[in-house]
């Protein structure tokens, strides 16, 4: 059996391009496996904090944010929030930054990994994402954690205890400390095989090109070679 490709991506769920690459892999890897002889991916989700110093209960809305790290003028981050809205609508995604709640993200980060340790990381990473773009949920809270956790079939109880005791902290540890030996300064990041790099929320499109071309090469390196005949 031909080897699975593997999709390592290191993405925040506070980063809106993040969220808007995830779809577009999605589309890709969707189109490359149109016909016959779909490549057959592993996806595997990895935390990245672009902003670790946020605190849980940041006061003020995404735009006081960013005028605040960035040092841009409001009316300049709006403008950005506007752009990134449009891209988020051309990938299927209706972003509702009026009522964003900024926060810490490392908890959430937490929360994915209790989640891939049932087998349910890509459902978890999903609606974490869409609590945080589109509903205005709050992400640095346990309480509203556990009850998205819950939503994607994980024991209420079980992921509070993980959550509270911070069982799964020295994971997301572990996966920035890979993301600095990669040299990953920004997400969303996609390592392909261990070996090829992507930065970006590149278009659906290059998503499946690049699945078509690396199943090609994973199905040559696995072809029998025909023995000589005497």
């Amino acid at each position: 059996m031909t080897a699975p490709i593997r999709i390592d991506v290191w993405s925040d769920i506070a980063c809106p391009w993040c969220y808007i690459g995830k779809r577009n892999l999605e589309a890709g890897l969707a189109a490359a496996s149109a016909g016959d002889d779909a490549p057959v991916v592993e996806v595997t989700y990895h935390s990245f904090e672009l902003s670790p110093d946020t605190p849980v209960d940041f006061e003020g809305d995404e735009i006081d944010f960013l005028a605040g790290h960035k040092g841009m003028p409001r009316d300049q981050v709006q403008q950005m929030l506007d752009r990134v809205s449009g891209a988020a609508a051309e990938a299927g995604l209706q972003y509702r930054f009026d009522v964003l709640q900024h926060t810490n993200t490392v908890r959430a980060h937490e929360l994915i990994h209790v989640a891939k340790a049932q087998g349910v990381q890509q459902a978890m990473t999903e609606r974490l994402m869409s609590a945080y773009f589109t509903e205005g949920r709050h992400l640095g809270r346990v309480d509203e954690l556990v009850a998205l956790a819950e939503e994607v079939g994980l024991d209420a109880a079980e992921t509070r205890a993980a959550l509270e005791e911070r069982r799964f902290l020295d994971a997301v540890r572990a996966d920035q400390a890979q993301a600095t030996a990669y040299g990953i300064n920004g997400v969303p990041f996609f390592v392909i095989d261990g070996k090829y790099g992507v930065s970006g929320a590149q278009p659906a499109d290059a998503f499946a090109q690049i699945a078509r071309q690396l199943w090609d090469e994973h199905r040559a390196a696995e072809a029998p070679v025909a023995k000589p005949t005497a």
